[in-house]
C-alpha cells in the first residue's frame, strides 16, 4: 500500500507523528490555545476543583447561569406573597445581568456562535420588560405623594 493512501495516523499523517512534525504543525497552526485565547492570555489561568478545569471565564458562566436562575426564585416569591402570578423588576434585572454575563463567556471564552445568538436574542426583551416594569414603578412613586395629600385632606 502506498503511503500516501494510508489515513491510520492522526491529523492525516503518512507515519506516525513524531516530536519534530507534531512541532511544525504547532509552528504553522499555532497551539489550540493560543489561538483560542489570543488576546486574553492573562485570564486563562486555571485549577482543578473536583476533577472539573476552573478558569476565571467559566467563573463568569457559572456566575451567569446562576443569576439567570435566580430569577424564577425571584418570580416564585413575589406570586407567593401577591397570591397571584406576578413577575417582579428584579426577574427582568435577573434576566439582563446573567444573559449579560453569559454572553460574554460564550463571546469572549469560548467563542460559541450557537451560545453568543442564545444569550443575544432574548436581550431586547428583557431591556424592554425591565424599560416597562421601571417606568410603572416610577409612575406609582410619584403616584403616591399625590395619592395621600388627597387623602389627608
Amino acid at each position: 500500500m502506498p503511503r500516501h493512501e494510508f489515513s491510520g495516523w492522526p491529523l492525516g499523517f503518512a507515519e506516525p507523528p513524531t516530536r519534530r512534525s507534531a512541532d511544525r504543525c504547532l509552528l504553522a497552526c499555532q497551539s489550540r490555545e493560543s489561538m483560542r485565547y489570543a488576546r486574553m492570555e492573562w485570564f486563562i489561568h486555571s485549577a482543578i476543583l473536583a476533577l472539573i478545569v476552573v478558569t476565571p471565564w467559566k467563573i463568569v458562566g457559572w456566575t451567569g447561569s446562576a443569576v439567570f436562575s435566580i430569577r424564577f426564585f425571584l418570580q416564585w416569591i413575589a406570586s407567593e406573597r401577591a397570591k397571584k402570578s406576578i413577575i417582579p423588576v428584579g426577574f427582568w434585572e435577573c434576566s439582563l445581568l446573567g444573559s449579560l454575563l453569559a454572553l460574554s463567556y460564550f463571546l469572549f471564552y469560548r467563542r460559541d456562535s450557537v451560545g453568543v445568538i442564545m444569550t443575544l436574542m432574548p436581550l431586547p426583551l428583557y431591556i424592554r420588560n425591565l424599560y416597562l416594569k421601571w417606568r410603572e414603578v416610577l409612575t406609582e412613586r410619584r403616584a403616591a405623594p399625590k395619592n395621600s395629600e388627597v387623602a389627608a385632606r
